[in-house]
């Protein structure tokens, strides 16, 4: 059995190429998220002995996103969820995006997104994780697919220099519980994404025709709670790989008031890992990017 939602969609989810923004698909997810946690979760409502519902109760550890197809606005898109993993401190919930307006409507339910978050029930008054109720368990179990547990990234050694961008916390962007919501995050790491690659192509040779790209996966390891505050963090990203159509940027968000100590790397509070492609807009498909593109690209790779 899957949990089926419908989410309405907005004008200003829509990007440059007039697709539905990377960031709106994460948003996407979590509303279908909440839908389903707090229809099925097992725990509807707090108690005064018992933990806080799944829905105000939980933490993503980790996102992987793969893009499938772009997505033009449309009334609603479908999300089709279920779990592939419960353990005693965690559960992995899968989801699948199409463009369908109905179950019984094949002919648009096209894949446009496929979907992993791995949760951890947390006591967000004790501060601290907390292991599943039974009927917390027996909820998520209800739509149990079992499949390959979703393990965090280990960080592979860096192969570029970083590139770094100052990035200021909105209020916006922090949840009921005083920490940035977990979409935030893939919009600040876009943000810091943008102007890294517009610092980079300012060595392109003028005249070179314009790229255009997109992103084809996210991946996403939430590590430490960033919190609202006036001082800006810190997003540093570096190239990892450049191949014919795409490339691979990784990056880390710090908080540059922690002491580092010397000749040690800042600790990283969220790290992000996207998969970029290039785009023929004529087209709608992938496109490889101008060499000058590339080369500047594989420039900031070391040997």
């Amino acid at each position: 059995m899957r949990h089926v939602y419908e989410c309405p969609m907005r004008w200003a989810d829509l990007d440059l190429l007039g697709h539905v923004n990377n960031v709106a698909h994460v948003d996407v997810l979590q509303e279908a998220r909440i839908d389903m946690l707090r229809r099925r979760g097992g725990s509807h409502d707090a108690t005064p002995d018992g933990p806080a519902p799944l829905t105000s109760g939980s933490v993503v550890v980790r996102l992987e996103v793969s893009y499938v197809a772009p997505l033009r606005l449309r009334r609603h898109v479908r999300v089709e969820m279920w779990t592939s993993e419960v353990r005693a401190g965690a559960f992995t919930l899968d989801y699948e995006v199409t463009a369908g307006r109905s179950s019984s409507d094949d002919t648009e339910r096209d894949v446009v997104l496929r979907a992993r978050t791995l949760l951890a029930p947390y006591d967000f008054d004790a501060d601290r994780p907390r292991r599943l109720t039974d009927a917390e368990r027996e909820g998520l179990s209800a739509f149990l697919e079992p499949g390959e547990p979703v393990r965090r990234a280990r960080p592979e050694p860096g192969r570029s220099r970083w590139t770094e961008v100052p990035i200021a916390v909105r209020f916006s962007d922090v949840d009921v519980f005083g920490h940035v919501n977990n979409v935030a995050y893939v919009e600040l790491f876009q943000e810091a994404r943008i102007k890294t690659f517009g610092e980079l192509m300012a060595g392109v040779p003028e005249g070179t025709p314009p790229m255009s790209v997109v992103v084809a996966r996210t991946d996403v390891d939430y590590l430490r709670p960033v919190l609202f505050r006036g001082d800006p963090y810190v997003i540093r990203t570096r190239v990892e790989e450049v191949r014919r159509t795409s490339f691979v940027l990784v990056s880390d968000l710090v908080d540059p008031l922690e002491p580092v100590p010397d000749g040690a790397e800042p600790s990283a509070l969220a790290r992000a890992r996207v998969v970029v492609v290039g785009f023929d807009p004529a087209t709608q498909r992938a496109a490889a990017p101008a060499a000058p593109y590339l080369d500047v690209l594989r420039g900031r790779l070391t040997p």
